[in-house]
């Protein structure tokens, strides 16, 4: 903030760069000597001068305040402090709303001096905070920043916007914003009403953000219109009081949910519809998938979201397509084959999709019997897209989910595939082939599913490869979800059993939208770039959802389009609209509120580093997919480089040897470098293309939080975990262990240690790790007794064990998921893949973090 060196406070060289740039507009000269004390005797020539800077120098006293008060207590501060204080004492009371955006949000709570402190990174390297680390927080008034959207829900790579486009280019930083729409909420307010008040202009909901003129007139905070306030608005259902539009729930909270009228359909609200698609094939019967997938429907058959309405069907299929006939009245389900899958048709339209509660146990026999009625095929085709054609066909005319499990390469009819990979070239080549679709089919059925309100939702168990860049496309234009098992076996692979287990109960169970929109506005002079995620793009700023999800997650890359010089905040609002399991039509609106500055500073003082990197990580997928691997790297290296440089040339202003970032920023290398070594984009390594695709899908699909343990996993040590600092969760103790740098270097031998890597977590234990931890943990005398293949910690009655599965079982609360534990020795053959994530260390093809550091230098400071 201000200069090192004390005797020259007042050099505008050292000034704060927001005072520094508003005395760039005046007689610099002069002002310094106004600073320097001077004219302190001549009060008329300083009145005049003091008079004519307005504004600016109204912003300048209320930053020396702030200063005086939280950096420095210089005689020759406060002495100026006192002396303009006594010639403008009403100006300086001022409050955040009259300031400009840049200093609006100075005050003793600012994070401002903390987030643009230089950091040298080649000389500090343990810059992991002991903890997770948290969004910054926006610059804004303590009324509005306290109902603003949780960043959890909505959040932008930077929390100050730019003036202008020019700004914005200059800062060299991607300006998105990152959403989870759909996130399960433990307190979201419902609001039902005829009227749901809108903007007659933009058709922006109202919202926190919205100014009152009076309690009959509100103005919109996206296009500025005033529109009225209905009779009906006036009166307040909370406190039952009348006359208090201001204080209504849709102007208390940022986040809230509307349950629609009629206006809102453009048909009555569909049913819940399920439609299950399950390879039945030699290979997908041998995996014994079949087995899981049947058990968990029969277990929680009961708990699939809906009401009376909701209805279920089944289709199998090798190298015919199978139906089944379900309807009441039945002595056991009906199996009808179709073997003409060049014109797919169905056998009997209006009993294959049948009505839940009325036919329970014809379900639940059919479930019973699948797995033994193909025990024993040799059939070994699989014709995947016809039996897509025909789920299509059955659930065109209401809409609904189709769960597809395939377990092969497709190899039948429109749609079949061959193998495209080449496993010699795995590690050598520098550019991967073969990662957009090998056709266009399933991107064109997935398009006519989203016309009809279906998704697809793909389940793929493998061993082999299978073709992920095509199959893909099938949910993603239709907002379905991907997941993927490779080297799914049911005796083999007992882990991958365990994670398709409870990934299944999860995906059976959770919240589920139909027929949804999400439209995303913002304030006028803003605009949409493009957006990331599963979806389809309906027009400009709507996104077709035919289902939405808890887990989905979406980021959109925004641009200035016109300058927003008199604007002190600006709003951005994501409104999804969709019909809930129980057939109500609902709106769930978040809204988020962003102060506008005018220098590089405040842009850098306001970067959330992890959305930055987050939104980079979605454009270089596409990037990856649209131009080349090699593109994509280049661009993530080139992202750090660029803003670095910005910073350097345009925000120090006293150049120093190293490599500097604000602290705020200190993390972004690091980042990158963790990006450039994701299995989606390292290179040298011998990775699958199918593994590839689906870390590029994650990437993009994911909401944020998980999506940054897939590029920075956590690591903590574990074999000596205590009570302090700990959390009390529920009458539990929760430890709360340091997070690790990601080197080998902080590995030991002597200990035990966690990696969170989001999907999965690893507890790697050293050749000579403490006995006690051994015994008292994981339940065996010494290490050579540590089981290949353990996957779960016994309960022991012990406080080390207690201790160690209270923190497992705390990481696995946060996310909606089940990540599997792998606990690693030496000799395990996991241990590969807990080493690739030490990503500070050099491998054979990608550089060590203090190397990339240095090349990044180099690029810099040239």
């Amino acid at each position: 903030m201000v200069g090192s060196n004390w005797g020259n406070w007042y050099n505008p060289l050292y000034l704060h760069p927001l005072v520094n740039k508003h005395l760039q507009n005046i007689h610099v000269v002069s002002a310094v000597h106004i600073f320097r004390g001077k004219y302190r005797n001549t009060r008329c020539c300083s009145l005049s001068l003091f008079r004519s800077m307005g504004r600016v120098l109204t912003e300048i006293l209320i930053w020396f305040k702030w200063l005086l008060l939280t950096r420095r207590q210089g005689s020759l501060v406060r002495c100026c402090f006192i002396h303009c204080a006594v010639l403008f004492p009403a100006q300086t009371s001022a409050g955040p709303a009259q300031l400009s955006p840049s200093l609006a949000g100075l005050s003793l709570q600012s994070q401002t001096p903390e987030a643009l402190r230089v950091v040298n990174l080649l000389q500090e390297r343990n810059l992991l905070p002991p903890g997770p680390i948290s969004p910054p927080t926006p610059c804004l008034p303590q009324d509005l920043q306290k109902i603003n959207c949780h960043p959890e829900v909505f959040r932008s790579t930077l929390t100050s916007i730019p003036q202008t486009q020019s700004l914005l280019n200059k800062a060299k930083l991607p300006l998105g914003l990152l959403l989870h729409p759909f996130k399960d909420l433990t307190q979201l307010p419902v609001v039902t009403s005829s009227t749901i008040v809108r903007c007659r202009s933009c058709r922006t909901y109202i919202n926190p953000f919205v100014s009152f003129l009076d309690q009959r007139r509100w103005k919109c905070n996206l296009c500025y219109r005033v529109n009225d306030v209905p009779e009906e608005f006036m009166y307040n259902p909370v406190s039952r009081s009348y006359g208090e539009p201001h204080k209504r729930p849709e102007v208390q909270n940022a986040t809230i949910e509307f349950i629609a009228p009629s206006e809102y359909m453009l048909r009555p609200p569909q049913p819940a519809v399920y439609l299950f698609v399950l390879d039945v094939s030699h290979n997908a019967v041998e995996t014994g998938y079949l087995d899981v997938v049947c058990q968990s429907l029969l277990e929680n058959i009961n708990s699939l979201p809906g009401d009376s309405r909701t209805k279920i069907g089944f289709i199998t299929f090798d190298s015919t397509i199978h139906f089944y006939n379900l309807q009441e009245g039945l002595s056991q389900p009906q199996m009808l084959i179709v073997s003409d899958i060049e014109d797919i048709f169905l056998p009997t339209p209006d009993s294959l999709l049948v009505n839940l509660d009325e036919c329970t146990e014809m379900v639940q026999d059919l479930l019973k019997s699948l797995p033994h009625m193909f025990g024993k095929t040799m059939e070994t085709q699989s014709a995947l897209g016809p039996a897509l054609q025909a789920a299509f066909k059955l659930l065109s005319p209401t809409g609904g989910r189709v769960s597809v499990f395939q377990t092969q390469l497709p190899n039948l009819g429109v749609g079949s595939l061959k193998s495209r990979e080449d496993p010699n070239q795995r590690a050598s080549a520098k550019d991967i082939q073969h990662l957009s679709p090998a056709t266009d089919f399933y991107k064109k059925l997935a398009l006519d599913c989203s016309g009809q309100q279906v998704a697809v939702d793909l389940f793929l168990l493998s061993s082999q490869y299978c073709d992920l860049a095509s199959l893909g496309c099938i949910s993603r234009y239709s907002a379905g979800s991907v997941y993927y098992y490779p080297s799914y076996h049911q005796q083999h692979n007992p882990a991958q059993v365990e994670c398709f287990q409870k990934d299944l109960k999860r995906y059976l169970t959770r919240k589920i939208g139909f027929e949804a929109v999400m439209r995303i506005r913002c304030t006028k002079g803003l605009s949409i770039h493009t957006f990331h995620g599963n979806f389809f793009v309906r027009s400009t700023d709507l996104l077709s959802l035919p289902n939405v999800n808890p887990d989905a997650g979406f980021a959109v890359q925004m641009s200035i389009e016109e300058n927003l010089v008199d604007m002190q905040v600006v709003s951005f609002q994501a409104a999804l609209l969709y019909t809930s399991s129980k057939g109500e039509r609902r709106i769930r609106v978040h809204t988020l509120c962003l102060p506008v500055v005018n220098s590089l500073s405040d842009i850098f003082a306001g970067a959330d580093v992890q959305a930055i990197t987050g939104l980079l990580a979605s454009m270089a997928v596409d990037r990856s997919v649209t131009a080349s691997l090699s593109d994509a790297r280049d661009a993530m290296t080139n992202a750090s480089i660029d803003s670095l440089t910005s910073y350097r040339t345009s925000v120090l202003t006293i150049q120093q040897p190293g490599l500097l970032a604000p602290a705020c920023l200190r993390l972004f290398p690091l980042y990158i470098l963790a990006l450039l070594k994701q299995k989606a984009f390292r290179t040298g390594t011998s990775t699958k293309l199918d593994d590839r695709v689906f870390a590029m899908c994650q990437l993009k699909y994911q909401p944020l939080a998980y999506v940054m343990l897939m590029i920075h996993p956590a690591l903590y040590r574990v074999d000596d975990l205590t009570d302090e600092g700990a959390l009390n969760i529920s009458e539990r103790t929760i430890p709360q262990p340091r997070v690790q740098q990601l080197s080998v270097e902080k590995l030991s031998r002597e200990g035990a240690f966690l990696m969170d890597a989001g999907s999965v977590i690893y507890l790697w234990i050293g050749r000579n790790c403490n006995p006690n931890f051994l015994t008292q943990v994981l339940g065996v005398p010494s290490y050579p007794a540590v089981p290949q293949n353990m996957t779960m910690l016994p309960e022991l009655d012990t406080a080390e064990s207690q201790r160690t599965r209270a923190f497992i079982g705390w990481l696995r609360e946060q996310r909606p998921f089940f990540p599997i534990l792998h606990v690693v020795r030496d000799e395990s053959p996991l241990k590969a893949s807990f080493m690739q994530n030490m990503i500070e260390d050099r491998t054979e093809s990608a550089l060590s973090y203090y190397e990339f550091l240095l090349h990044i230098q180099q690029q810099v400071s040239k």
